[in-house]
Formats: C-alpha cells, structure tokens, sequence
C-alpha cells in the first residue's frame, strides 16, 4: 500500500497550533501582569484575559486536532501497509474527505474519529459515555457528531465529484467506512448502514476482490485523488 500525504497542510495547521496556543498564554500572562505595572488598565486586563483565553483554547483544539499522538493518518497507514502497491491511501490531499482509499475496485472514504471514550450507536443515534478527562477536555476536543451521516456525506460529494470530472467516473463503485483509530475507544454497535470499526478491524472492510476498475480509469482516479 502506497501513502501519500499532504504533509505541508499538516504542518502548516500544527504550526497554528503552537503559535496560537503560545500566543494565547502570553497574552494571559500580561493580563495578569498588567494590573501590577498599570493599576488603572483593569479593563485593558479583562479584555486581554478574554482574548487570551480564546486564542489558547483555539490553540489546545487544533493541537489536538493536528498534533496530538497518534494521529489519524499514521493509524491508518499502519492497518493497511500489507495491501498491494495498487492500494492507495490518500491523506489530506483532497478537499472532499480527509483520507481517501483508491483501490483496485473502486474509491472508499474512510471517516476517521480519533476520540477515547465509549461510544454506543443503537436506534439509529450516537451517544458517548466519557470519562472524567474527556469530559474536562471537551471544549477543546473534536465532537462525535455524526460520522455515519458525515461519511455518507462525503461518499455522495465524491461520488458527484467524479461522475462530473471523470470519464467513465458513473461507473466507480464509491464505499464509505468510520474509522475509531483512537486505542481506547470502546464500540458498542447495533446494525449500521455503513461499516463502522476499530482501525485494528479495518483492513476486513477494505475490497480485497472482484472487478477491477480499467488501467485508464484506475489511472484517471489516481490523478484526480492526488490534486
């Protein structure tokens, strides 16, 4: 299996990360340092502990988003690395989904949840049971959302998307799957519409076997995923 990142989006968005996290405390630091050395700038303090606070906070999410270990893309990597070279993993590279899987047989869209917790999807509806660190993190953590529904999103959009911009594209079978990658995260699963695994189970998931796409349309996809 072939990986192929756009490693300068990544770090580009860590580097914000740390900047605004650095700048965010700095700027807390001189709200309280302020009043000490200017005894009237209260209100100059409170705005600054305001803006302060804001920017670190944004800072501490995209560190988790973009920073924080293990990251999405290297779980990823590590559960498919034994798949043919004709397997291709995109990362990033494409505004549709953040991780696209070009395979011999088509193009799977994998929604990736890097969050620990508990997770239970019965009735059609998610609920999370978090423990006390995640709930004290919360604020400055993804959410769960919808991943089912986000991955059908980005499956239709993808496959709109290459019905338009690519000849014979109708004709591309486009999988969708929701990743945990997280190492503690528990799945607690009734009957989904789409497969939803712990990454150490994806690989089962992947197309292993059927009808191959054309060379010339494998090779259309290629390009396309890799803009």
């Amino acid at each position: 299996m072939k990986s192929i990142i756009d490693a300068g989006k990544v770090a580009r968005r860590a580097r914000f990360a740390n900047l605004a996290s650095l700048s965010g405390l700095l700027v807390l630091l001189a709200s309280t340092l302020l009043p000490y050395f200017v005894p009237r700038a209260q209100i100059i303090a409170s705005i600054l502990l305001v803006v302060g606070l804001f920017t670190a906070m944004v800072g501490i999410y995209f560190a988790n988003r973009w920073v924080r270990k293990p990251r999405p893309e290297a779980v990823l990597d590590a559960e498919l690395k034994s798949l043919s070279n004709s397997y291709r993993l995109y990362h990033y590279t494409h505004k549709v989904a953040d991780h696209l899987l070009l395979t011999p047989y088509g193009v799977t869209v994998l929604e990736t949840v890097n969050l620990e917790g508990r997770f239970v999807y019965r009735n059609s509806r998610w609920r999370e049971y978090m423990r006390l660190g995640r709930a004290i993190r919360y604020i400055v953590e993804e959410h769960l959302g919808d991943p089912i529904k986000a991955a059908f999103s980005a499956q239709e959009h993808l496959r709109r998307e290459i019905r338009k911009k690519i000849e014979g594209g109708e004709t591309v079978p486009i999988d969708a799957v929701v990743v945990f990658t997280h190492p503690r995260c528990v799945l607690e699963l009734e009957e989904t519409p789409i497969p939803v695994v712990k990454a150490e189970h994806l690989k089962r998931t992947i197309p292993q076997k059927g009808t191959k796409l054309p060379e010339t349309l494998y090779q259309r996809l290629q390009a396309y995923l890799g803009q």
